[in-house]
């Protein structure tokens, strides 16, 4: 790291010196690198770093490697330091996330220091879930929507005006690798319709289950990654988490179970909070807004990765469903 970079970590957390205990995960595309550090001295005893390292060239697993790609990956990382350092703070413990710590930048390189969830109580990291750690993300989900919901009619500046890493303005290449169809005939109908929806939130933007950091006993839940957060629809963060961790025939058979769990967390959460917005106007609107989510992802995957494991009957038939309506 560089001596900026060490002389923030050392000033912010009162440390007199510190070591990369472990290398967590390599970023996406070669951007970087998440490291645990090990602190001595001072509030903390180990924090985690995202240490992002704009690269020369750029490497993709699956060869998106455009300009438009590098340009919304660099804008992604900007994204997160704007949540971290504006946003944040204002989730509860209903939607913990990790305590911001510092954010520095040099050249191509920036810092951003966060608290270390492992020790924090949240060591857990899940690839099956059962219905209760369902519930508990979909109820970090509901809160989290409800906190934002329609404090604004777009997104801050700071973040993504529209949410999600998958939309359609962002993603003209994949969309464009779609053999001519009905789905791609109607990717601008499905994605209107999510964005002109009566009531906007912040979604995540990336809600998938490797996301979500749980308790030992698997009773709390704290979200992190927040690269695409912004405006949107509350659904787009529900149907993707939802095929993120659960079978396909699972979801199907207990979609209105499922549903019902966010909603009755999100009539709560609003209820909670006294907002002003009418719980039973939003669970309407969103709920016929449910399949169109789905349909928008499935339009993404579909261009990006025909083969992907995601791309399944369910979201056949939600598509379907979707696309019969339009036309």
């Amino acid at each position: 790291m560089n001596s900026l970079f060490t002389e923030t970590i050392l000033q912010k957390t009162g440390a007199v010196s510190y070591a990369v205990e472990e290398v967590l995960q390599e970023l996406w595309s070669g951007y970087g690198q998440i490291l645990r550090l090990r602190l001595e001295g001072g509030d903390y005893a180990t924090l985690i770093a995202k240490l992002i390292v704009l690269p020369e060239k750029v490497t993709h697993p699956r060869g998106w490697n455009t300009r438009l790609s590098h340009q919304r990956k660099k804008r992604s990382y900007q994204v997160e330091s704007s949540w971290y350092r504006h946003f944040n703070s204002r989730c509860g413990a209903w939607c913990r996330t990790p305590e911001f710590i510092a954010y520095v930048e040099k050249d191509e390189e920036s810092l951003l220091l966060l608290e270390d969830l492992d020790d924090s109580g949240y060591p857990v990291r899940l690839s099956t879930v059962t219905l209760s750690e369902v519930a508990l993300c979909l109820r970090w989900l509901a809160e989290f929507h409800a906190l934002f919901v329609q404090e604004n009619r777009s997104a801050p500046d700071q973040l993504w005006k529209i949410g999600t890493y998958w939309h359609l303005a962002t993603r003209p290449d994949e969309w464009a690798a779609l053999a001519n169809s009905p789905l791609k005939s109607g990717a601008s109908a499905i994605d209107e319709k999510l964005n002109q929806a009566r009531f906007q939130t912040l979604v995540h933007g990336d809600a998938k289950l490797a996301n979500f950091c749980f308790s030992q006993d698997s009773n709390k839940v704290s979200g992190l990654d927040f690269q695409y957060v912004g405006g949107g629809c509350g659904m787009k963060d529900v149907a993707y988490f939802l095929g993120s961790c659960l079978d396909e025939e699972i979801i199907a058979t207990k979609e209105e179970e499922l549903l019902n769990m966010y909603f009755d967390s999100l009539t709560a959460a609003l209820i909670g909070r006294q907002s002003a917005v009418n719980p039973a106007a939003v669970i309407a609107e969103w709920r016929e807004l449910y399949p169109y989510a789905w349909a928008d992802f499935h339009r993404f995957l579909k261009g990006w990765c025909p083969s992907h494991w995601k791309l399944n009957g369910y979201s056949e038939r939600m598509t379907a469903g979707v696309l019969k309506g339009l036309y």
